[in-house]
C-alpha cells in the first residue's frame, strides 16, 4: 500500500499546525464543517486510509447539510467571531485596542487566510492517494459570492483589520450577528433560524398606532431615549405581526428582538443587563401580557418599566402586547369595602394595579375591526396575493368567512385570504 509523499505530509503537517495555532478565533473549529477538517487532517497525516475515508464523508456531510462551501463557512465564522477582539471592538477603535490583542487578530487573520485558500480539490486528491481509489470522492464545490467585506480581497487579510472591527460594532457577534430574533429560554439566549418573515407593507389598517410605533422605533435606531410600549387591543388585531414587521425592516440597521414569555419575566433585569453593552438595538417582546394577583413577574417588569438604582440602557425597549387595558386582574372582592380594616390604604394598592399599563411610555390602542376595516384588510391581502376577483365577489366571501369562522381581524381576513388563495389554486390546478 503505497503512501502519501514526504512533500505532502509536510504540506499537511504545516496545515495542522496553522489550524491549531490560532489565538482568539479558535471557534471557528467547533462547528462540525470545522471539526471534519481537522480530522480529516489528522487521519491524512497519519496515513489512516479508513479514517481517512470517514473524515472526508463527515466533512462533506458537514458541508452538504447547510449548503454551503468551506470558504463560505470560513468567512461566515470570523465575522460571526465571539472572541475577546470582536468583543472589545464592539467598544473601541482599533487605534485604542491593547497592542496583544491586536497582535493575536493579525496573527489569526493570516493563517485562517491560508486555509481559506486550501483547494478542495487537493484533499480529494490525497485521499485518493492515500486510500488508493480508482478516481478521487466527489469534491463538494458551489459558486463562490463575492465576499462582503474589502479585506477579503485583500492580498494580507490583516490589513483590513479596522473594517473588520467596523462590521463588528454594526453587526454584533455571536449570536446577534448569527440571528435577528431570539429567545429568552431557561436562563439564557437562544437563536430563532427562521423567524416570521411579516413585513410592515403587509400591514394595513391601524395607521396611526403603526406610524407612531416606527416613528419610537427610529428613535431607539438613532441612539435616542426612546419609550417602553403597550399594544394593547382586540384579539387578530394585528399587534404581534407589527412587532415582527419592524424586527424584519430594520434588522439591517441593527435592531435585534428578543422574545421573552410571561414565565421568564422574573428574569427581564439579568436580560437587560446582558444586553447593555452590546452596541446593537434591541426590542424585549412580550406577548399576550398579563398578571395575577402576587405575580412575581409583576414586579421584575415594573423594575424594568421604572428603573432602579442601575440606569436604563438606551439600546433596550420593551415592547408588549395585551388584549387588556388593565393588565392586572380585578376582581370585585378586590375593592376596598368601608367595612374592610385589614388594609389601611387598600384604594391605594388597586390604584398600582390599574394604573401599572401607565407605565409604558406609550399605550398604542387596536380597535376592533368594523366592516370597512375588514374589508380593507382583505382587499389589501388579497392584492399582495395576486387574487383576481371583483370586489363585489371578494366582500360576500370575505364576510360569509367572517360570519362562519373567527369575526371581524385582521388574523381572520389572513386567514380567509390564504384559503381563498390555496382553493382558487387548486381549482385551476384540478381545470388543466
Amino acid at each position: 500500500m503505497s503512501g502519501l509523499a514526504p512533500t505532502v505530509i509536510a504540506d499537511i503537517q504545516h496545515y495542522r499546525q496553522q489550524a491549531r495555532s490560532l489565538l482568539l478565533y479558535y471557534a471557528v473549529w467547533e462547528t462540525p464543517p470545522g471539526q471534519a477538517f481537522l480530522q480529516l487532517l489528522d487521519a491524512l497525516y497519519a496515513s489512516d486510509s479508513d479514517s481517512c475515508l470517514q473524515a472526508y464523508g463527515n466533512w462533506f456531510a458537514a458541508l452538504a447539510k447547510p449548503g454551503e462551501s468551506w470558504c463560505s463557512h470560513l468567512l461566515q465564522r470570523i465575522l460571526e467571531a465571539d472572541n475577546p477582539f470582536s468583543h472589545w471592538s464592539q467598544q473601541t477603535d482599533l487605534a485604542h485596542l491593547p497592542t496583544p490583542l491586536v497582535q493575536a487578530a493579525r496573527h489569526d487573520l493570516q493563517r485562517l487566510q491560508s486555509l481559506y485558500g486550501f483547494p478542495e480539490q487537493t484533499l480529494a486528491h490525497w485521499v485518493q492517494t492515500l486510500c488508493q481509489l480508482p478516481e478521487p470522492p466527489v469534491v463538494w464545490q458551489l459558486p463562490e459570492p463575492a465576499p462582503s467585506l474589502k479585506l477579503f480581497h485583500l492580498t494580507n487579510w490583516s490589513d483590513g483589520l479596522d473594517e473588520l472591527v467596523a462590521h463588528y460594532r454594526h453587526h454584533g457577534t455571536g449570536l446577534f450577528a448569527r440571528y435577528r430574533a431570539l429567545r429568552w429560554q431557561k436562563g439564557q439566549l437562544l437563536g430563532i433560524a427562521h423567524a416570521d418573515p411579516i413585513r410592515l407593507d403587509q400591514l394595513a389598517a391601524y395607521d396611526y398606532p403603526r406610524q407612531i410605533l416606527i416613528r419610537n422605533t427610529e428613535f431607539l435606531l438613532a441612539g435616542h431615549r426612546a419609550l417602553h410600549v403597550l399594544l394593547y387591543g382586540s384579539r387578530g388585531s394585528g399587534k404581534s405581526s407589527l412587532v415582527k414587521a419592524l424586527l424584519n425592516q430594520y434588522h439591517p440597521q441593527g435592531l435585534r428582538l428578543v422574545e421573552v414569555a410571561k414565565a421568564d419575566l422574573q428574569d427581564l433585569p439579568q436580560i437587560v443587563e446582558q444586553l447593555r453593552l452590546v452596541p446593537l438595538k434591541f426590542i424585549l417582546f412580550v406577548d399576550d401580557l398579563s398578571f395575577e394577583e402576587d405575580d412575581d413577574a409583576f414586579k421584575a417588569l415594573k423594575v424594568v418599566l421604572e428603573g432602579s438604582l442601575t440606569a436604563r440602557p438606551d439600546n433596550v425597549v420593551v415592547y408588549a402586547t395585551s388584549n387588556r387595558r388593565h393588565l392586572v386582574r380585578e376582581f370585585f372582592s378586590e375593592r376596598p369595602r368601608p367595612r374592610d380594616q385589614d388594609e389601611v390604604q387598600a384604594w391605594d394598592t388597586l390604584q398600582e394595579k390599574l394604573s401599572f399599563s401607565d407605565r409604558f411610555g406609550l399605550t398604542l390602542t387596536f380597535e376592533a375591526a368594523d366592516q370597512p376595516t375588514y374589508l380593507t384588510i382583505v382587499k389589501h391581502l388579497a392584492s399582495q396575493a395576486g387574487i383576481q376577483l371583483a370586489d363585489a365577489d371578494l366582500e360576500r366571501q370575505a364576510l360569509q368567512w367572517a360570519t362562519r369562522h373567527n369575526g371581524r381581524s385582521g388574523r381572520t381576513a389572513g386567514q380567509f385570504i390564504d384559503f381563498l388563495q390555496a382553493d382558487l389554486a387548486l381549482g385551476e390546478g384540478d381545470s388543466d
